[in-house]
């Protein structure tokens, strides 16, 4: 099907911005404008019962962290969330309604994951920071009101990749167990060889050109993307990780590295959910889009947790 209507809107207006993610800019550049574009797009944010900003320690300093709690009767069941940006943009406003949406929906503590960022910290300082939250947020449940016991994934893009990674570090590092990692349009392999990279190539907001760039500014060298803490979908073995909840975009070069790695973890025995969302661009970015994938992954949260 084609793009939905939203959405055609939307990347016209893109267009009419002049809008790119990273084109010739710097890192920092790149940072800017997603703020600037940000705020262009923002609106009223959805309220939630309790929402704190603070540290933890990371693995070289402190970590910037922003709780999201709901109202009712702790202990809550804890989402650790990792935004996206390809590593190199983003920070803990750039998905900071997805967030709200979840700790409302779901009922549950948001731990949003402001980790790293290349190419100041290049791979793997990413999903270093990213299990050094998990592990936090699994032995200091009581400063977040979460429960120990029931601590799931999540993320969008990069974000996306780090959660997946995340699942198979805190498996082959006996970590805090997952009940669920869910995937939003993720990264899985850092070889850009899948046919969606070029059948959608441009014209739909992120771009092959765009995760070249990205790609240039995290990875050290080729031999990286060997490594599944960048490229999960090499690991391998993927048994005994957590259940999976993906979701791809019709129009995403990264669309199909997301289904693959779906398929290689149902083939692995791990219980998961695939939902390629049609007429969608990467990110979900109008209601029409995420509102949906809200809702599904919501009740699949909610469905895990409770019967975890």
């Amino acid at each position: 099907m084609p793009v939905d209507s939203q959405t055609q809107i939307l990347l016209d207006q893109l267009k009419a911005f002049n809008f790119s993610l990273t084109g010739d800019k710097t890192p920092q550049e790149a940072r800017d404008w997603e703020r600037t574009l940000l705020q262009a797009f923002s609106h009223d944010p959805e309220p939630v019962a309790h929402v704190e900003n603070r540290t933890i320690p990371g693995p070289e300093g402190e970590l910037p962290v922003r709780i999201y709690r709901p109202a009712g009767n702790d202990p809550f069941p804890i989402l650790l969330y990792f935004h996206g940006g390809g590593w190199v943009i983003g920070d803990l406003d750039s998905e900071d309604e997805i967030c709200r949406s979840l700790t409302n929906k779901v009922g549950c503590v948001v731990v949003s994951v402001d980790y790293r960022l290349a190419p100041e910290h290049k791979f793997p300082a990413a999903p270093e920071d990213c299990y050094a939250a998990l592990q936090w947020v699994a032995t200091h449940p009581a400063e977040i009101q979460g429960d120990p016991t029931r601590i799931a994934v999540a993320g969008t893009s990069a974000g996306g990749n780090l959660a997946a990674v995340v699942a198979q570090m805190t498996r082959d590092r006996q970590g805090p167990p997952l009940t669920l990692q869910v995937l939003y349009v993720p990264a899985t392999n850092g070889y850009m060889n899948t046919p969606s990279i070029e059948e959608n190539a441009s014209g739909y907001l992120l771009t092959k050109a765009d995760m070249l760039w990205f790609n240039h500014h995290y990875i050290n060298s080729s031999d990286d993307k060997d490594n599944p803490l960048l490229s999960p979908i090499l690991a391998e073995d993927l048994t005994g990780l957590a259940p999976a909840v993906i979701f791809t975009a019709e129009y995403d070069p990264l669309r199909d590295e997301g289904e693959l790695y779906g398929q290689k973890l149902q083939a692995a025995g791990v219980p998961t959910t695939i939902s390629r969302r049609a007429g969608a661009i990467h990110g979900f970015l109008v209601p029409a889009q995420l509102e949906p994938v809200l809702e599904l992954s919501a009740a699949a949260l909610t469905k895990a947790f409770a019967s975890s």
